[in-house]
């Protein structure tokens, strides 16, 4: 745990001495304050509706996982391996696992830093009088916390499996798009509601697993364990990944 606490704290320093996270930053809490201000009004002032924009119930929510993620990620590892800073680290005496895991964790602080945007927002609300459902708002950043995991868990693979962190950010720009439009290869197929193949897509569906918990309010612990078994699993294969580039 020394190894990844290490890690994190080398990680998110390094981030924000660097541009591109404030940039990125600046971008995703300016495109929630307008959301959410555009929400409001085009609901005639529903407060909960508009937050629900930024916090996965509109496509500027998805939109930013699908993008943030693959740029935070993208130089971690690539970056690193073509600069030589790597094969220090590896010789370091932290485990190859505590490396990536530090590293994720450092990526979903910032991601979570960032849709803290959506707390502000509701705090603001809160002032002037209108309080919203804060468990709903919560809960909703929390979702949030968790699919940036997801995100930056597969980003975080091709910037191991790559040393071009433009090819990184790239191919784990296609992977995120790929997996969110996972569901609609039921429809491509021309799968009727409830066949096997639209019941068994559900199972892969982000959005489904996020708005069918995090967005209504409601803890339930198997959308839950999707997103932390899919983040396991990634980080797993970008841990394999590092190590096979121990062994070059």
């Amino acid at each position: 745990m020394s190894g990844i606490w290490t890690i994190f704290r080398r990680e998110l320093a390094g981030l924000f001495l660097g541009p591109l996270a404030w940039v990125l930053l600046c971008i995703g809490l300016a495109s929630s304050g307008y959301f959410f201000v555009l929400g409001l009004a085009g609901t005639q002032g529903d407060v909960m509706s508009a937050l629900a924009l930024t916090l996965g119930g509109g496509w500027p929510f998805w939109a930013l996982l699908l993008v943030v993620p693959p740029l935070l990620t993208m130089r971690m590892i690539s970056e690193e391996a073509r600069s030589g800073v790597l094969e220090f680290l590896l010789t370091a005496p932290v485990s190859d696992f505590a490396v990536v895991f530090g590293k994720l964790l450092a990526a979903v602080a910032f991601m979570a830093l960032l849709f803290a945007g959506v707390l502000f927002d509701g705090l603001l609300l809160e002032l002037f009088g209108v309080s919203p459902d804060w468990g709903v708002v919560w809960l909703g950043w929390a979702g949030a916390v968790l699919a940036s995991a997801l995100f930056c868990a597969l980003g975080l693979v091709f910037s191991a499996a790559t040393q071009t962190p433009l090819v990184a950010a790239f191919l784990a720009f296609v992977a995120n798009l790929a997996l969110l439009t996972l569901p609609l290869a039921a429809d491509f197929f021309g799968s009727p509601p409830g066949g096997a193949l639209r019941v068994a897509l559900q199972q892969f569906d982000v959005v489904f697993h996020y708005q069918g918990s995090f967005l209504r309010g409601l803890l339930d612990t198997g959308h839950v364990v999707f997103f932390v078994a899919w983040t396991a699993f990634f980080g797993f294969l970008a841990t394999r990944f590092l190590e096979a580039r121990r062994w070059r």
